[in-house]
C-alpha cells in the first residue's frame, strides 16, 4: 500500500475516537513536533456563557496531543500502547466561537524511543495551547503520556 493510499492521523482518530467525531475536530496539521486541530463552533456543545463547554476543550486539547504522538510514536504501536497518564489544564480567556489546539511535543522522539529500547517504560510531556480566532490564548494544557510496553 502507498503512503498516498493510508488515511491521514485525522482520519484514523475520526475512525478510532468517537469524541473526535462528535465534537466533529478537524486535524489541520500533524507531524511529529505539531499538531493543530480546529473545533468549529457549535451551540449543542456551548457553556452558559455561550463559548465552547470547558469539557468540549479540554477533549479538542487531549485529541490534539493524541494526534501528535500518534505521529509521532505510531510505528512502535507493535510493541507499545500510548496511554495519557495526568493532564493538567488552565483556562485563561473566554473562548468564543471556533477555538484552536496546537501541540507541541516536549520531548524529542529519540530520546523516548531509546528508553523503550532499554526496557523503560518512558513518559513524555505534550504541551497545548488553545486559542480563539482572534489569536488570544483561551487555554493551556500539559499531558503526560508514556508508551508502556506490551507484554
Amino acid at each position: 500500500m502507498s503512503s498516498e493510499t493510508l488515511p491521514s492521523i485525522g482520519e484514523m482518530m475520526a475512525a478510532s475516537v468517537p469524541m473526535v467525531r462528535t465534537l466533529n475536530l478537524e486535524f489541520t496539521e500533524t507531524t511529529a513536533e505539531r499538531a493543530v486541530v480546529r473545533m468549529p463552533d457549535q451551540p449543542d456543545f456551548h457553556n452558559h456563557v455561550g463559548g465552547p463547554h470547558a469539557g468540549a476543550m479540554f477533549t479538542l486539547a487531549e485529541s490534539a496531543s493524541g494526534a501528535i504522538v500518534m505521529t509521532a510514536f505510531g510505528r512502535q504501536l507493535g510493541r507499545a500502547v500510548p496511554l495519557a497518564v495526568r493532564s493538567e489544564i488552565a483556562y485563561k480567556k473566554l473562548a468564543m466561537g471556533p477555538v484552536t489546539a496546537t501541540a507541541e511535543l516536549g520531548r524529542p522522539v529519540a530520546d523516548v524511543i531509546a528508553e523503550l529500547d532499554a526496557g523503560e517504560r518512558p513518559e513524555f510531556p505534550v504541551n497545548v495551547s488553545i486559542t480563539r480566532e482572534d489569536g488570544a490564548v483561551t487555554g493551556e494544557m500539559s499531558i503526560v503520556w508514556t508508551l508502556r510496553p506490551n507484554k
